[in-house]
Order: structure tokens, then sequence, then C-alpha cells
């Protein structure tokens, strides 16, 4: 049976010294679950100093992007080799932060993902529909859409794992969820995309479907209980120790 999973997208929120505090902090109150994964996804100038923070504490390390090459005159970017190397074992690709304000698009997405799992990696894709595609009746074709783009031509080999995190561009950061059963409607489509794609087991013991989106202790339960939500992508909750911690007491 699949673990539920919560992944912390710190973003560029933190410096140095407040990731170290930040981390310390919510280590001093973590009580590892046997039933909940937790994933930590800080800058990459970070990435060094968090693995050294939590390697004995049962946290996993991600990544906040990747490039789809190993090496070469990339400037700027980084290479899943270099994020295995540092000790990442998640990436996330496909924000719809990356999308918007950085042109990323879902070929981008595509190649980012078969270069994460080419290292080892386990991509995190992002995928959601902005306020207007949702006022069109057009968010299940977009999400169907980006999945399928991303997803194209992946192989996935027996050690490889796929999270896919659908986040309503409209309500990241608003403080205003969708409802559970939207979520569940959503990941539904999802799963009938990936059983177009993949064997159903390999559906059952290697993908996750999480959501994202002003995720908070108060309405984690709802999604939770959903039969097709495996956990969540948490962004600003996620820079509170005492709050991330309660996300993840409600797994446990």
């Amino acid at each position: 049976m699949k673990k539920k999973i919560i992944i912390a997208n710190w973003k560029m929120k933190l410096s140095g010294k407040a990731a170290r505090e930040l981390i310390q902090e919510f280590i001093d109150i973590y009580q590892p679950t046997e039933k909940a994964e937790v994933v930590v996804c800080p800058d990459y100038l970070n990435l060094p100093l968090i693995l050294q923070t939590i390697k004995d504490a049962e946290i996993a390390l991600g990544a906040q992007d990747c490039f789809w090459e190993k090496t070469g005159a990339f400037t700027g970017e980084i290479s899943p080799k270099f994020l295995k190397e540092a000790g990442a074992r998640y990436v996330i690709v496909g924000h719809s932060e990356r999308r918007t304000y950085l042109g990323e698009t879902d070929e981008m997405v595509n190649n980012k993902v078969k270069a994460a799992l080419a290292e080892g990696l386990t991509p995190i894709i992002c995928v959601g529909e902005t306020f207007s595609e949702r006022q069109e009746g057009n968010k299940d074709f977009i999400i169907m859409n980006q999945v399928n783009k991303a997803i194209a031509d992946v192989k996935l080999n027996e050690d490889d794992e796929l999270i896919i995190a659908y986040e309503p561009v409209w309500v990241i950061g608003s403080g205003q969820a969708v409802a559970p059963e939207e979520a569940e409607h959503t990941h539904r489509v999802i799963r009938q995309v990936l059983v177009d794609n993949f064997k159903i087991d390999m559906i059952n013991e290697k993908i996750r479907l999480i959501y994202g989106g002003s995720v908070e202790p108060a309405n984690l339960k709802g999604f939770l209980a959903m039969p097709n939500i495996d956990g969540a992508l948490v962004g600003g909750a996620s820079l509170d120790p005492v709050v991330f911690n309660d996300l993840i007491k409600e797994i446990s």
C-alpha cells in the first residue's frame, strides 16, 4: 500500500539562516510516522544545508526544479544529475509559477520528467487550470492535456516512482482551497489519463496523486479522506514548523 506523502515547497522564501532555523524547529517537534512520507524542497543554495540537518530525521530532500540535460552550456540551470549527487530524491517540475513567469511549456516539462527519472529522481509533476480556463468550462480538458503531454513516451522501470500534483492555479496563495470532492473528481480525471498510458499495477504501486493549493491542517483531512488523493504539496503552511507538523499529525 502506498504511503501518504506531504511535500513542503519553500519556493524563494527563506535565506540560509531562516531555512536552518525553520527546519531545526520542525525536527524538534516532528515525530515520524509509518503512515506518511515527508519531503522538504528548499531552494538550490540550501540543499546541502538542509540535507545535513535532516539526514537522521526520516525526512527526504527534494528540489524545486531541474533542467533536462546532465551537463552543458546552460547558464543558470541545474542538472538532475547534480541534484541527485546533492542528496535530492524528488524534484518538482512544471509548477504553475514557472509556467507563468518563465514560459515553461508542456514539452519542457516532459523533457524534465524523463531527465529526472533517468537520474533516479522522483518527479513531482504539477498540473492545474487558471481561473479563466475554469470559467470557460475547460478545466478537465486542460488537466488531461497537461498530464498527457507531461508523461508522453515516459517509461517507468521497476524502481521508478511518479507523483502528479493537482494545483488549481487560481487558488495558490489565496487561502481558499477547492472542495475535497472537486479535487477527487480531478484526480479521477488524471487517473483515467494514467490508465491510458500505464498498467494498472504500475499506477497503483508507483504513482501517487496529490493535491496542492492553500492546504492547511483544517482542510487536509477532507482531502485525504478521498480515495484518489495520496497526499499534499504544501506552500505557505510549510513555512511554519508547527503548522507543517500539524499537517503530518492529521495523517498519523
